[in-house]
């Protein structure tokens, strides 16, 4: 654009010089006029009256140009602005779901004062077809070590941590058919194995279920307890049951407590009484 506008005020500001060239080339001969010198000037009037009109066709162009450049920095101040309030709008709300998840770590923190945590943020996500792994923003440096269960701040299970660098550590989520965790059902007291669904359809399975089990949907799931998990953290809710392929025991397919598609943050249980 600017250098289109370019072009025409060099073409503009050339026929103008010629015209005040021969502008200033009658008005000298216009002094002292003879007849034949008056005949020019009457000749060379509508030229002057053109080379006016060009020039104030010249002014307003250049006026244009001026306000244009202002009004381009005027729109990039003001987009930056806008990038700016974003920013500051994404940053409120990230805080303001931070505060929330906070307030609720609280309620647990009530129910297990025995328990220290450690916050990280989720920072990606193990897309591999036979794994359910996220990794997180903190790590030996921050005191994070293998071993260490995650749940979120209303005690859900979420995973363990199985490996850790300087600055980050994976978590392995109840998802991946590779965990297992004793559980029970807090209705019925009946215990079981929890693990990861080869399915990969976000389900776990509970299996090694007494035949005389009762099993019913929405039935909640806990941890039992161990050296890794702490007692009565929820895992999930029965969604449908079965009897297992040597048709001796019973099985329950689980719907995991934790939302996993919009998990942020996560709580890592640094210390507990087991």
């Amino acid at each position: 654009m600017k250098k289109l506008f370019t072009g025409r005020v060099k073409l503009i500001l050339g026929i103008a010089l010629c015209l005040a060239i021969i502008l200033a080339v009658a008005g000298v001969i216009s002094r002292g006029a003879t007849v034949g010198e008056q005949a020019m000037g009457a000749l060379l009037s509508p030229f002057r009256s053109a080379a006016a009109a060009v020039t104030r066709q010249v002014e307003r162009l250049y006026d244009y140009l001026f306000r244009y450049d202002a009004l381009e920095a005027e729109y990039e101040a003001l987009q930056q602005r806008v990038a700016e309030l974003e920013a500051s709008i994404r940053d409120a709300q990230l805080y303001e779901r931070e505060n929330q998840r906070l307030t609720e770590l609280l309620n647990l923190q009530e129910d297990h004062p025995d328990f220290s945590f450690l916050a990280a943020y989720v920072t990606s996500w193990d897309a591999s077809n036979w794994k359910s792994a996220c990794t997180i923003s903190k790590g030996s440096g921050a005191g994070v070590e293998v071993g260490m269960c995650a749940v979120t701040e209303y005690g859900q299970v979420v995973g363990l941590v199985t490996e850790v660098g300087p600055g980050w550590a994976t978590i392995t989520t109840v998802l991946d058919p590779s965990m297992e965790i004793s559980a029970s059902i807090t209705s019925s007291g009946y215990t079981g194995v929890v693990q990861g669904s080869y399915e990969k359809d976000g389900t776990m399975r509970m299996s090694y279920l007494s035949t005389d089990a009762t099993l019913m949907n929405n039935d909640q799931v806990v941890t039992t307890g161990s050296t890794l998990y702490p007692r009565d953290l929820i895992i999930g809710y029965i969604r449908d049951a079965g009897l297992d392929e040597t048709g001796v025991g019973k099985y329950a397919v689980l719907t995991p407590a934790a939302d996993f598609d919009d998990l942020e943050q996560v709580f890592l249980i640094a210390d507990y009484t087991t």
